[in-house]
């Protein structure tokens, strides 16, 4: 599934190349025929992302939300479009640029209302400026669930996946399974102020490399990691590997029906 930093790419995507212009909507798929219908030929004013949820605003009819799942896929680029396939759930389309969505497990016209209840059910997003990490923390610090569970729940913090998740936990040295509330407030704060670089990054490169520059392949002289996830990374998907900063073996577990990566040496319980 996506991670945050490709909705806010998406977002700012269909923010670049449709804003202000007057948009063809389509439904070859048929699955968003209807509200299709209404929106071709309105201008899309705005498109905003938080965590894994895309929002695209046309004023006098609402908004297209979109949640990509497992499955769904975007394509952008410019006019002439190909011909659409009947897999094609959404198609926006104006003189200069088109995009087709195909497979999401959603994909709705919504109201400002409804659309402001899935901001409220969300918790505070890295890459959105007006969140911050305090809200988070409010039920970090008074959970027993284990942070690794905690950093992947969308309520409490949203956007962040299984390669931030243990990304970010391996650069701070936490151990996954820490409860919550065992978690510091200076801890936490490092954690979110992290996530917000690295997604930031993550927005611009479309990538997500997580290794600091002393431990990049060309400062260790190591080869770089081919993976089709596309950067460079402590533990997601090395398990069985060296970890690069001690030498030891990275584990995987299965933790709320995800794969958890972590090395037990650089990640030692508090």
């Amino acid at each position: 599934m996506p991670e945050g930093h490709t909705i806010h790419r998406l977002a700012d995507d269909h923010r670049e190349r449709f804003a202000g212009e007057p948009v063809t909507v389509r439904s070859p798929q048929g699955k968003f025929a209807d509200s299709a219908a209404l929106l071709t030929g309105q201008v899309m004013e705005a498109a905003e992302a938080h965590g894994k949820h895309l929002f695209l605003g046309f004023a006098d009819t609402g908004w297209i939300h979109v949640h990509l799942g497992l499955f769904g896929k975007y394509t952008l680029g410019a006019t002439p479009a190909p011909p659409p396939t009947d897999t094609v759930r959404l198609r926006l389309l104006t003189d200069a640029y088109h995009s087709d969505l195909r497979g999401p497990t959603t994909c709705a016209l919504i109201t400002d209302d409804e659309k402001q209840a899935i901001h409220d059910r969300l918790g505070p997003d890295p890459l959105r400026d007006t969140d911050g990490p305090e809200k988070a923390y409010r039920r970090v610090s008074r959970s027993r669930t284990t942070i690794a569970a905690l950093l992947m729940d969308q309520k409490v913090i949203a956007g962040v996946g299984n390669v931030y998740r243990a990304e970010v936990l391996f650069r701070h040295g936490i151990d996954p399974y820490t409860p919550g509330k065992d978690v510091t407030e200076a801890q936490w704060n490092a954690i979110w102020a992290d996530l917000v670089a690295l997604m930031r990054e993550g927005v611009r490169l479309n990538r997500i490399d997580t290794v600091r520059p002393e431990h990049t392949p060309e400062a260790m002289g190591r080869p770089p990691r081919v993976d089709d996830h596309g950067g460079e990374v402590y533990v997601y998907r090395r398990a069985n590997q060296p970890c690069h900063l001690c030498g030891g073996e990275i584990r995987t577990a299965d933790l709320a029906a995800r794969n958890l990566f972590w090395c037990p040496a650089c990640q030692r319980p508090a």
